[in-house]
């Protein structure tokens, strides 16, 4: 146990080495996964394990709770963000890394499950609102509400959390797992066994390079759809799946994307399974000028690593502002779910609250500050 915590706390510093520097105690919330449609109910979820869908996802929250955001999902997350200020007032604040689009399931089952169409996620609420009145009557209004009141400031994720080309490929093989998924209005526990480099829920992977080039139209596209869903342009990214190839960036910079979210150390793929290691530090640019911002705190309360994710994360904030960092922390919005189960919200949202009271209590002179702001403070530099 002395060793675990003494690695633990070695790692939180060496992570911390390098990168953009203030006095300031800035904490920025990267939060992954809004908008997307991942499981459609508990009653789905029973259906697709009666039909042999197994959890694939090495977290297993994933593939139990994971499914899009509801009213009371936004309602008590408000809650807990509003609960605390800080020195100059403000809330806390998420950045949801979110998609503007799903799967339409009514248009794909029309073509007889050969054909994907999208929809916009206003769409998506309105279909859930009418099916699932209970859960998501009102939750669009409470997102559009979120962003007003500053509570929420969303950024790019991608224009669906979803690999066409294998989505596609599996579709036309009649794939069973796909096609039990969709058939309950859900896109989860489906194998990617077809190429190894490639995740069906990671829109941006690729076998061969220049398969990058057909990411274009989607991510122009994503980018359009995204104004539209949410009312501004994004400028800061991140990959559903946290993976993408540093030649997508230059279409993202064309598109008024400056800010680049990236792992410190990047396996970034190269083509048919060979990758390249990329040192990466907040406030590094890249060859177009955007900017990288390096998630340097995690905090996945509902996911059991053994860990206090709350003595954890207040670690590792500690560590960030030691050496004049600031914490970005990076969460998955399963953690904040109880669609499927309301324990499992209950549990994150708990934690949240206590790490947001630990913060504020610990450094009164705290700031909270969404990550595109982050990265427009870094460039003003």
């Amino acid at each position: 146990m002395f060793l675990s915590k003494m690695k633990n706390r070695v790692a939180c510093n060496v992570k911390n080495l390098v990168g953009w520097r203030t006095r300031r105690k800035i904490v920025v919330f990267s939060v992954d996964d809004y908008g997307n449609v991942r499981l459609d109910s508990r009653q789905a979820r029973e259906r697709m394990e009666q039909e042999g869908l197994q959890v694939l996802s090495p977290f297993k929250g994933f593939d139990l709770y994971d499914s899009l955001e509801n009213r009371g999902d936004l309602e008590m997350l408000y809650e807990v963000l509003t609960s605390v200020k800080d020195k100059n007032g403000n809330h806390a604040i998420f950045t949801p890394f979110a998609v503007p689009c799903n799967i339409n399931f009514e248009k794909v089952r029309e073509t007889g499950y050969k054909e994907y169409h999208g929809e916009m996620l206003p769409e998506t609420y309105s279909k859930l609102s009418a099916q699932q009145p209970e859960a998501y009557k009102g939750a669009w209004r409470l997102w559009k509400e979120g962003i007003r009141k500053g509570l929420l400031q969303p950024q790019f994720h991608g224009r669906e959390h979803l690999n066409l080309k294998l989505f596609n490929e599996k579709l036309q093989k009649r794939d069973e797992k796909l096609l039990t998924a969709l058939k309950n209005r859900s896109c989860a526990r489906i194998s990617s066994e077809e190429y190894e480099t490639v995740s069906i829920l990671a829109a941006f992977d690729f076998w061969d390079v220049n398969e990058n080039n057909q990411f274009r139209e989607i991510i122009v596209d994503g980018l359009d759809a995204f104004e539209r869903v949410f009312g501004y342009r994004a400028t800061h990214f991140n990959p559903p799946g946290g993976r993408e190839h540093s030649s997508i960036h230059k279409v993202l910079k064309e598109n008024d994307v400056h800010f680049i979210d990236t792992p410190m150390i990047k396996r970034e793929h190269q083509g048919k399974g060979t990758y390249r290691t990329k040192l990466n530090y907040t406030g590094k640019k890249n060859k177009h000028g955007q900017l990288f911002l390096v998630r340097n705190v995690v905090f996945e309360p509902t996911q059991n690593r053994g860990v206090d994710w709350v003595d954890h994360a207040l670690m590792q904030i500690e560590a960030a502002f030691r050496w004049h960092r600031p914490a970005i922390i990076s969460s998955h919005r399963v953690n904040f779910c109880g669609h499927i189960d309301e324990k499992n919200r209950k549990i994150g949202l708990e934690a949240l609250q206590t790490l947001l009271a630990g913060i504020t209590a610990r450094w009164p002179e705290a700031e909270f500050m969404a990550a595109d702001e982050l990265g427009k403070l870094i460039a003003s530099k």
